[in-house]
């Protein structure tokens, strides 16, 4: 039986969450996305404006571990022929799908081409999809597409993802898991293996985070509005389910909690160096800061033997963490970075931009719910205006300062 459809009104402030605890696959992310309450008729409809008939969808509601969600089956009677980019292409041109779901389509075949081309060395145009190039993993890439533009969440965040661990056998025969295909899919995302064997997240699944995901984090703060379970193919001890959730942005209303201030997860790296000359920490910072690092920041200290240090701290996104990691390992002298995952509460800040006589600038406003705390100019644009009014920055606060008073 369809599920009753509770998302027909497209809301700006909803945020999807992927709980990849148990990997992902196509149909684990079609199930869940259809397990949220998205209309069944409806999607079925736009896959049949794909231009491919000998194939069935089946949906229903099963359990699995314990667990109760909606379980996606693709039959067709095809066996995995190797279709090419252009092919795929021309199947998705040909349809009659929205301009949107098309293209992001066609971007999610070559996203994929490229990664095999990368592991085969060949340019994604003389690549030949093997399992994914054949009907059913066409309709769940396309589907995901379809379901995401049905959706449109505001932001996607996801979960560290496993990936499991072994082999899997496929039509190259033995592969390590994670497939290489999958692990070209994953890079600069968060994974693990997790205790059981198997393969937990299949190459289909690995391009659709790479495809939908802003992030990977923690639950991110928010009110959870809605919860849906995708469910695997494969009989494991531990469920093999995707759980999506849909959160309510907090500050949509008043922050949620009674402090109104918003919450989130940041991550603290720091590193102690006493052998390092002086003259690159500049570099070190603006690199740092380039890498997607929220602050860096320098302390002095004292290290054993008595020796002057000093210690880096680096503040980041979780989904930051091992590149900013790297950075800090290659570009000073440390040989070892400490990190630690914390909660953080924080103003709300948004930057508008206002006229001044000097010339416009932007402002930071930050608040409380609704209440404006305080506004406080961009530095940067303060540096430009001195220089293109040819006036000390001094002045440029002097004139600045008074028009951002509440």
């Amino acid at each position: 039986m369809q599920k009753e459809s509770n998302l027909k009104n497209k809301d700006d402030n909803i945020i999807l969450y992927l709980d990849c605890f148990s990997g992902i696959s196509g149909d684990m992310f079609l199930g869940a996305m259809l397990d949220l309450g998205l209309d069944q008729k409806e999607f079925l409809a736009e896959l049949k404006k794909l231009p491919l008939h000998d194939y069935k969808v089946e949906i229903k509601k099963s359990l699995k571990g314990g667990i109760t969600g909606t379980d996606v089956f693709i039959k067709t009677h095809e066996h995995h022929p190797h279709r090419g980019l252009k092919q795929i292409h021309e199947i998705i041109d040909g349809s009659e799908l929205k301009p949107k779901v098309k293209q992001k389509s066609k971007e999610a075949f070559y996203k994929l081409a490229v990664a095999e081309g990368g592991i085969h060395g060949k340019p994604p145009e003389e690549i030949h999809f093997h399992e994914v190039g054949a009907m059913d993993s066409i309709v769940d890439i396309v589907g995901a597409c379809i379901l995401m533009d049905m959706l449109d969440p505001c932001k996607v965040y996801a979960s560290t993802v496993n990936v499991g661990s072994g082999t899997v056998k496929c039509a190259h025969g033995i592969l390590p898991v994670p497939a290489p295909a999958t692990m070209e899919l994953l890079k600069g995302v968060p994974v693990y293996a997790g205790d059981e064997p198997g393969e937990f997240t299949t190459p289909t699944g690995a391009l659709l985070l790479s495809m939908f995901v802003d992030e990977f984090v923690t639950m991110p703060s928010g009110i959870p509005e809605k919860s849906g379970y995708g469910l695997g193919k494969t009989d494991r001890k531990s469920p093999n389910v995707l759980r999506a959730v849909l959160l309510k942005e907090h500050r949509s209303i008043s922050h949620v909690y009674t402090t109104g201030l918003e919450r989130d997860i940041i991550t603290i790296l720091e590193a102690n160096v006493d052998d390092m000359n002086p003259e690159i920490y500049e570099e070190v910072m603006e690199s740092l800061f380039q890498k997607g690092a929220v602050d860096v920041f320098l302390t002095p200290i004292i290290m054993k033997k008595s020796r002057p240090g000093v210690k880096i701290t680096c503040l980041c996104p979780p989904d930051k963490k091992q590149l900013l990691v790297e950075a800090m390992i290659r570009e000073t002298t440390t040989l070892g970075v400490r990190e630690l995952e914390v909660g953080r509460m924080k103003l709300y800040r948004e930057i508008e931009e206002i006229n001044t006589p000097l010339g416009s600038i932007r402002v930071k406003i930050s608040k409380i719910g609704n209440e404006i705390v305080r506004i406080t100019p961009e530095y940067e644009d303060m540096k430009r205006l001195a220089k293109v009014n040819n006036i000390p920055l001094l002045k440029v606060y002097e004139t600045v300062t008074p028009l951002c008073q509440k």
